[in-house]
């Protein structure tokens, strides 16, 4: 793991992510992507670990990231280094809220706003999956010219992925399986397979 980063660089970065994280936890991810993984601090391969981490275990996503990151960086400390810092922005606003919430409740221009952060949170979520998408069900190559090999078009899909994919999705559908006992068998079967 790569720790040429500071305790107080980590604070600002999460403090940053929990103040521009409108929209949930995974909008989280598509700002914890760009400030970590871009910046070579983790690998792609890493990140979607942690995210896989993170969601199955209980607690907000964002949370469970920073606490996740925080702790593979420095520790305990780390861990609540930047947990804290994920969630003190929200816990600010809320307060501020809480305070004047008669006038921010009638605000037409605050409404507004809202009108304009549920549709911008929206197309973030989307990216996340998108991106969740390729990475664990699709064997993109780095340069591109490689698809255009027959290999590169025969290894396009990571079929176990797709086929484990297509099985948890039926066994969701069909016997309304609980999503708790899919993510439990997903666990398994990535530990007996991968």
């Amino acid at each position: 793991m790569n720790c040429d980063v500071s305790l107080f660089w980590l604070f600002c970065v999460f403090f940053y992510i929990g103040l521009f994280t409108i929209g949930g936890g995974l909008v989280a991810i598509s700002l914890m992507q760009q400030t970590i993984v871009e910046r070579g601090l983790i690998s792609t391969e890493q990140f979607y670990n942690m995210i896989a981490i993170s969601e199955s275990t209980p607690g907000p996503v964002g949370v469970n990231m920073a606490t996740f990151l925080g702790y593979e960086f420095y520790g305990i400390p780390g861990a609540i280094i930047t947990s804290f810092a994920e969630v003190l922005p929200s816990l600010i606003t809320i307060l501020i809220i809480a305070r004047f919430i008669i006038k921010f409740s009638n605000c037409k221009s605050v409404r507004t706003i809202f009108n304009v952060l549920r549709p911008a949170g929206t197309g973030m979520i989307f990216v996340v999956a998108v991106q969740m998408f390729t990475n664990v069900l699709l064997n993109v190559p780095e340069d591109l010219n490689e698809l255009r090999t027959q290999a590169g078009r025969q290894d396009l899909f990571n079929w176990m992925s797709v086929a484990f994919y297509l099985l948890f999705f039926f066994f969701r559908k069909k016997f309304k399986v609980h999503p708790f006992f899919i993510v439990i068998a997903g666990a398994v079967c990535g530990m007996i397979f991968y």
